[in-house]
């Protein structure tokens, strides 16, 4: 009853979100000024401007570089974070577990794997290069929705937290032998590949950005539309239940909205971890633990983090560029460690 009785005393500030939309902004236009080629904050700004608007935009070195190579780099690492976060806040608020989050269900190594497999493969889609690993991401992760959920029902018909977190550790496992077995194989594409399961936001397009734009705009919306439900979840499934909440059809709902988000995700910029492990605890600091106000609050806080994390991995060893993935493992895992402390302590 913890839970339930934090939820009625939380004290919260729209302010906040006027922060974090500052916040977003700010970080947005700074990745897209500082790179190999510095930017000015009124060229960037000027450039940005005039092309939503449909106004002409001065001819030069800087238009090409914002408009071409940064801007549907900074829109897709932002849409990512987002993207990540909120799922990881919707599998802690759903499994009532702080160490919870899409990848411990599995579902992004599931997607990794169809990725990996379409790139050794060279699996396309007519007119789409990237199509047939988008697809091939989405099948997989799917796949490993239907065969962690089917796992569980078969050892615990009641669906339980526990047992769905265990199956998807030990299947997250599995799969990462089976994708290094599928690169020492892919001798050819090894260094790609190797390189694309750390996370890379390198080469994406305007296409990527309105995929992914698109699934979060649904996905998201449909786990926003079960806020109240995952705060039912927060004080116990069997009281859930008899409060009213359906605990088997919110369960399969959320899983499969996270799926296909975590799918595109991987698809398109590979593994990239701790985002939806770590950034929900940082929302829940900034607006307590309502649903309805820690969804939209980690899809700020996910998509800062990544858009940070980007900027470091293309800068600190510039002209080389880091994988996003180790940026955010190092950074997350401090971060984490440190708020596993913190929370432990209040206790």
């Amino acid at each position: 009853m913890q839970d339930s009785r934090q939820l009625k005393r939380e004290k919260f500030t729209p302010f906040t979100y006027v922060l974090l939309t500052i916040a977003l902004f700010f970080t947005m236009v700074l990745c897209i000024c500082i790179g190999s080629v510095r930017i000015s904050f009124s060229d960037t700004v000027t450039s940005v401007w005039n092309a939503v608007w449909g106004l002409p935009v001065p001819e030069n070195i800087a238009k090409n570089i914002i408009l071409n190579v940064r801007l549907p780099r900074v829109l897709c690492v932002t849409l990512a974070g987002a993207a990540l976060s909120i799922c990881g806040a919707a599998m802690q608020g759903l499994l009532r577990n702080p160490l919870a989050d899409g990848s411990t269900m599995g579902v992004s190594s599931g997607a990794a794997l169809g990725a990996v497999i379409a790139l050794a493969a060279g699996i396309t889609l007519p007119g789409s290069p990237y199509g047939g690993i988008m697809v091939t991401a989405m099948a997989f992760a799917f796949g490993s929705l239907i065969l962690i959920l089917s796992l569980a029902y078969a050892l615990d018909r009641s669906l339980e937290t526990g047992s769905i977190i265990l199956i998807g550790v030990i299947f997250t496992m599995f799969i990462s032998s089976v994708i290094s077995l599928v690169i020492t194989f892919a001798s050819d594409h090894t260094r790609s590949l190797a390189f694309w399961t750390m996370g890379s936001f390198s080469g994406v397009n305007y296409g990527q950005v309105k995929l992914l734009c698109l699934a979060l705009v649904v996905c998201g919306g449909i786990l926003l539309h079960y806020s109240p439900e995952l705060n039912a979840f927060a004080i116990g499934e069997e009281n859930a239940r008899h409060i009213g909440v359906n605990v088997k059809r919110v369960k399969l709902i959320v899983l499969v909205t996270v799926s296909v988000l975590i799918g595109v995700c991987v698809s398109i910029a590979g593994t990239v971890s701790f985002v939806g492990l770590v950034m929900p605890h940082i929302a829940r600091m900034l607006v307590g633990p309502n649903h309805k106000r820690l969804l939209p609050a980690s899809l700020f806080s996910g998509a800062i983090f990544l858009l940070l994390a980007d900027l470091a991995a293309r800068t600190i060893l510039s002209p080389i560029e880091l994988p996003i993935g180790v940026v955010t493992s190092i950074v997350g895992a401090v971060a984490f460690v440190i708020i596993f402390y913190k929370t432990r302590k209040a206790r």
